[in-house]
């Protein structure tokens, strides 16, 4: 099986570099385009982000913040107060700042690895810059659209989490004595540290998408004529890369719901960039993968429910 594998990556990395060498005008125009998305948008909206949830954890804020909601975060999510920090910078944020915001969570001892990977299942979310101003407004070209696809993308999260959450109770876990191997490290990381560390994750988020961008293109070359018009091209092409496929959605009420689905799944590419920040955590991905599922799933009738006089 493992031999399958490899050699199926091997073909579809060899496709991969005999396509970049046979369309080096698409890829490298596809490339440019990512590339002024992350210098224009992504970059100055990610990275701040990343610097809060870092200082949020070395400042102490997560300690404060997990004995004063430890009551509600427990019981619905079955996760420790600290959880909310990850929850709400995930939704201001945008992906993939709640997932690395967990994974400092338990990094820092603040939560425990079995908690860190339940939140992930709904921390990790589209942030409210996307949602209100490329959906909203270029999409379906209405504020009232953006806000509503916002409070269901933010319903659909919490809902995944409570219902991914343990059955049997919502008592604390214990914890270890001298808590996380790496919270003495973590603890009083100092200013400096934090930005570094930010701007770099900031720009391993920035590879994925040029890279996810490339790709894409390349394969939307493949597709037959028309393909464009069809039903099924946004699906396909927001299961892949969640901006794209939005972007070329319907303005209907279909195509309302099928965007907050889309925005519920996240895409390949925002997966990938959530993998990258998780690589040196510890934490599977499994309930990641599970909650995006699920989120995407709720998403669809809520948004339908909450379409209804808009088309």
């Amino acid at each position: 099986m493992e031999r399958v594998k490899s050699l199926l990556l091997a073909l579809l990395l060899a496709l991969f570099a005999a396509a970049l060498i046979l369309r080096p005008a698409e890829s490298a125009q596809a490339a440019r385009q990512a590339l002024s998305l992350c210098l224009q948008t992504l970059l100055p909206s990610l990275f701040p982000f990343f610097v809060v949830s870092s200082l949020f954890l070395s400042t102490g804020c997560a300690e404060a913040l997990g004995g004063a909601l430890a009551p509600v975060m427990r019981p619905l999510f079955g996760v420790g107060g600290a959880g909310a920090g990850a929850l709400a910078l995930g939704l201001a944020g945008g992906y993939p700042v709640g997932a690395r915001t967990a994974a400092e969570l338990y990094e820092s001892g603040a939560l425990e690895k079995e908690e860190a990977e339940r939140l992930l299942g709904f921390c990790n979310n589209a942030g409210p810059g996307f949602v209100l101003g490329v959906c909203g407004g270029a999409v379906f070209g209405s504020a009232g659209a953006g806000l509503r696809l916002l409070l269901v993308h933010a319903a659909a999260a919490a809902l995944a989490g409570a219902l991914l959450r343990p059955r049997g109770g919502s008592a604390a876990p214990a914890r270890r004595r001298g808590g996380h191997p790496r919270e003495r490290r973590a603890a009083g990381v100092p200013f400096a540290r934090c930005v570094r560390d930010s701007f770099a994750a900031a720009w391993s988020v920035c590879g994925f998408v040029v890279l996810f961008a490339t790709a894409l293109r390349l394969v939307t070359l493949l597709l037959p004529a028309g393909a464009e018009r069809a039903a099924w091209y946004p699906a396909l092409l927001g299961f892949a890369e969640m901006t794209n496929g939005v972007l070329s959605l319907p303005r209907s009420r279909s195509g309302f719901t099928l965007c907050a689905a889309l925005l519920g799944w996240g895409g390949l590419s925002v997966h990938a960039q959530t993998l990258s920040v998780l690589e040196d955590s510890g934490l599977s991905a499994r309930r990641y993968f599970r909650g995006k599922a699920v989120q995407a799933a709720l998403s669809a009738p809520l948004a339908w429910l909450a379409s209804g006089n808009l088309f």
